[in-house]
C-alpha cells in the first residue's frame, strides 16, 4: 500500500513518468535548439539593402529640349532588376545637360536621354554623329517629332543661273533626336537635331552652310 502511494524512481520510469528535473533539461536543450535554428535563420536572411542601388529620376514631368537643373532631379533607390542599363546615379553628372526626349515624373533617367556621344552612338550606330539642320520651311518644326525618321535635301539654283531650282538627297535615314521651339516661338531660328554616321553627318552640315535645307518623313 505504502509503495504505491511512493513510487521509486525505477517504477516512475517504468510508468512513463519524468521527474521535475529531466523535463527542465529537456525544456532547455529544445529552447536551445530553437535559437539555433533563429540565428541561422537571420544569418541567411538577405540584408533589405542588398540587391537595391541609387539612380537619378525626374521629379516633374519634363519636355525635350531643356537644360537640366538641381530641382529636376532626384536620387532614389530602386531594385537592381529594374534599373535600366545607362542609368545615372549621381544628379549632379546631369546638371545642365540637354533632354532629348520628353520624361516623366519618376522616370530614370540615362545615359541616352541627354544630349551626348552615346546617344548618337545609341541613335545610328558606333562613331555616328549629331548635326543641326534649319529647314527652310520652318513649318516642318511643329511637325517633325523626336525619334522620326527622315530624309535631308538639299535645294540649289541649277546651273547656269536660270533661276531653277534642283534639290538632292544629302542623306537618308537621318534620326531626329531633338527639335527646338516651334516656327511660331523661334522662326527661322528652329533647329531639328539629326543623328547620321560620321561621313553623312559631315555633308549634311556643309550642305546646310549654302544650301536650303528641308525634310522629307518616312
Amino acid at each position: 500500500m505504502g509503495e504505491s502511494l511512493n513510487p521509486s524512481l525505477t517504477s516512475r520510469l517504468a510508468a512513463g513518468l519524468r521527474p521535475d528535473w529531466t523535463r527542465t533539461v529537456m525544456a532547455r536543450r529544445v529552447a536551445a535548439g530553437a535559437l539555433v535554428l533563429l540565428a541561422a535563420a537571420a544569418a541567411l536572411r538577405p540584408d533589405p539593402s542588398q540587391g537595391r542601388s541609387d539612380v537619378v529620376v525626374a521629379t516633374r514631368d519634363l519636355a525635350p529640349g531643356v537644360e537640366l537643373v538641381a530641382a529636376d532631379l532626384r536620387v532614389e533607390s530602386r531594385a537592381v532588376s529594374t534599373i535600366p542599363d545607362g542609368a545615372t546615379t549621381t544628379g549632379a553628372d546631369l546638371i545642365g545637360a540637354t533632354l532629348a526626349g520628353p520624361a516623366r515624373r519618376g522616370e530614370v533617367l540615362t545615359d541616352v536621354r541627354v544630349m551626348s556621344s552615346r546617344l548618337a552612338d545609341a541613335t545610328a550606330g558606333p562613331d555616328a554623329r549629331i548635326v543641326p539642320v534649319h529647314p527652310t520651311d520652318v513649318a516642318l518644326l511643329d511637325l517633325v517629332r523626336t525619334g522620326d525618321v527622315v530624309d535631308v535635301l538639299a535645294v540649289s539654283d541649277s546651273a547656269g543661273g536660270s533661276g531653277d531650282e534642283r534639290s538632292r538627297v544629302v542623306a537618308t535615314n537621318a534620326i531626329v533626336v531633338l527639335v527646338s521651339s516651334t516656327s511660331m516661338d523661334r522662326g527661322r531660328d528652329g533647329v531639328v537635331l539629326v543623328a547620321l554616321p560620321v561621313l553623312k553627318a559631315n555633308e549634311v552640315a556643309g550642305a546646310s552652310l549654302t544650301q536650303a535645307i528641308t525634310l522629307t518623313f518616312h
